[in-house]
């Protein structure tokens, strides 16, 4: 049977553990994901490091106008490359679909880098109007 202790503790716990679960889901939130027409936008003033983390075939079939880096997320070039980058540059990264980039943004962010931004998707930022190279 529950005593009223017991009781106490489990929903403290539970509390807890919503609280806990809300605040590192809102971590991983980071605002630092920026739509296609908001990195039109940002570009204008702050043109920054343009950065495609997929693979280099993905990356010969198309590519956004003005990329100044192809670094695969996952050989490693990204990792090794970033080691040199200014950490007070601007920096927008790209992928497919969001997922790579937004991981290679954690990482340079983890690295130090404040101003670091996941612009989304290929497809998406040439539907918002980005000129790329096919």
């Amino acid at each position: 049977m529950f005593t009223t202790k017991k009781i106490l503790t489990i929903i403290t716990f539970s509390i807890g553990a919503i609280l806990m679960f809300s605040f590192f889901n809102s971590f991983s939130q980071s605002s630092s994901n920026m739509s296609g027409q908001d990195f039109i936008e940002a570009r204008k003033s702050t043109p920054g490091i343009l950065i495609d983390v997929r693979t280099a075939g993905e990356y010969n079939q198309g590519h956004l106008k003005g990329t100044d880096f192809n670094l695969d997320i996952y050989t490693g070039a990204f990792q090794n490359k970033i080691a040199s980058f200014d950490k007070n540059e601007t920096y927008y990264l790209y992928c497919r679909t969001g997922n790579r980039s937004g991981q290679a943004a954690r990482m340079m962010r983890e690295a130090g880098f404040e101003n670091v931004y996941n612009v989304g998707g290929f497809s998406n930022l040439v539907r918002a109007g980005v000129e790329a190279n096919r």
